[in-house]
């Protein structure tokens, strides 16, 4: 009777080993699946706000998936705005909801990305790793139009956030006055989304919920606060130290940087603020050991907090509108000075990568706590080292920073910006605990 009882367990222990080595083959699929989404937008040259909103897109429908396969996790629509769940109308023991997980990712990315069809490779290349491992084609087949049936449905529900209507409204133009925004060098490009407030959240209430403390009031004069804003920006360029140049290459996350040599200019393709974040997603889950299902929630609702970060941040940028450290400096400190960094093309305050990685930090702190550290490689690719981190807010405190030390944001703007996202990333996670959404680290 012992022997027998011990044998079954055996067995059911080799059972539960085989189904985590599989769940965990499947989930080291997931960082590179988000990353072709990357690619496809540093082809495209995506803006920062539009970047953001691709990636939570492209994360809901995964996530629709493994929730309906297990009656466990939380709906989606409990905690997002206007969101109906489609049912998936196939018996689930005839596809894999991971593999139409990561399928679908790519599949909304192929339907939503200007050059989406270059996922197709990608797409093709995943399918062919299922076939070598012996997965059966009718069971990939199934996968395939599941991953595909949800891929549509959430291209449906994005087409009701109104980002098809911005193309309708009206064109900006600078405000006159010397207080305002103007477009900068090297090759003053206009302004980025400045109806980007008009799009649907995916979670807050709307984009003026969370709206931040006035900024300094402009002043050209030498004894002014304002001036002792820009001042500062300036003297910090002045002597840099290693670190500080470091830390503001690190965080630079600007899609498309314009060199310039003589008569020529050549333009630097890097990943959006939100792409570094959705990366840190990632790299936090694997160092978490999560679970596929896991690592899938953690990265949608990183997609999701991103998306509406920046949607608040563009409401108040547009709002005051602010001249940035480059005009005012050029006009009122120094003519020939220029930041370490390239200037963005739309108005300061505030700091987007301060609201943004804040509100990000927040969430992920909520779903996996304060205390774990990472190493974050995001920008390896270009050719930047690697830098480790104690947390996330400690992260996000220096994204906030690296503004001040290349020179394109002042101190007001990157602390006021701090502030907004703690309030959006707290709230975010505070409608998540009111839907059910626990933390999946003590």
């Amino acid at each position: 009777m012992c022997f027998h009882f011990q044998q079954a367990t055996a067995q059911t222990m080799a059972v539960k080993t085989k189904e985590w080595k599989k769940e965990n083959i499947f989930t080291r699929y997931l960082q590179p699946a988000v990353f072709s989404l990357s690619k496809v937008m540093m082809h495209d040259v995506v803006n920062p706000p539009a970047a953001a909103r691709y990636y939570a897109y492209c994360m809901l429908g995964a996530y629709e998936i493994i929730s309906q396969h297990d009656p466990s996790m939380i709906p989606l629509g409990n905690f997002l705005n206007q969101y109906k769940r489609s049912a998936i109308p196939m018996p689930s023991k005839q596809y894999d909801h991971r593999i139409a997980a990561i399928y679908c990712i790519m599949e909304t990315g192929r339907l939503m990305l200007p050059s989406g069809y270059q996922l197709q490779d990608d797409e093709a290349r995943f399918i062919a790793e299922q076939q070598n491992t012996k997965v059966s084609r009718a069971v990939i087949d199934s996968s395939v139009a599941v991953g595909s049936y949800l891929a549509a449905r959430i291209v449906e529900y994005s087409k009701t956030d109104r980002y098809g209507k911005l193309s309708a409204q009206l064109r900006y133009t600078p405000v006159k006055g010397d207080a305002y925004w103007y477009p900068t060098p090297p090759a003053y490009m206009e302004a980025v989304e400045p109806n980007w407030k008009t799009i649907r959240p995916l979670v807050i209430d709307s984009c003026n919920q969370f709206v931040p403390l006035p900024p300094v009031t402009f002043s050209k004069d030498s004894n002014s606060d304002f001036y002792r804003l820009a001042k500062e920006v300036y003297d910090v360029s002045v002597k840099p130290t290693a670190e500080q140049l470091n830390i503001a290459s690190f965080w630079d996350c600007n899609p498309f940087v314009v060199a310039t040599s003589g008569h020529m200019s050549i333009g630097f393709k890097k990943i959006s603020p939100g792409g570094h974040w959705m990366n840190i997603a990632a790299i936090a889950a694997q160092k978490a050991n999560l679970s596929f299902a896991e690592t899938i929630t953690v990265q949608m609702l990183t997609g999701i907090t991103i998306m509406d970060a920046f949607i608040s941040c563009w409401d108040e940028k547009y709002r005051s509108n602010r001249i940035r450290p480059e005009t005012y400096i050029n006009r009122y400190i120094n003519l020939k000075w220029q930041p370490l960094l390239q200037t963005p093309p739309f108005p300061e305050y505030t700091s987007g990568h301060s609201v943004v990685s804040t509100a990000a930090a927040e969430v992920l702190t909520y779903l996996l706590g304060d205390q774990l550290m990472f190493t974050d490689n995001s920008e390896e690719l270009f050719e930047i080292p690697a830098r480790s981190f104690a947390s996330f807010r400690h992260a996000a405190a220096e994204a906030a920073i690296s503004r001040l030390y290349g020179g394109i944001h002042y101190r007001d703007a990157i602390e006021n910006g701090q502030q907004q996202g703690k309030q959006i990333g707290r709230f975010i996670a505070g409608r998540l605990k009111s839907a059910g959404v626990q933390p999946l680290k003590p």
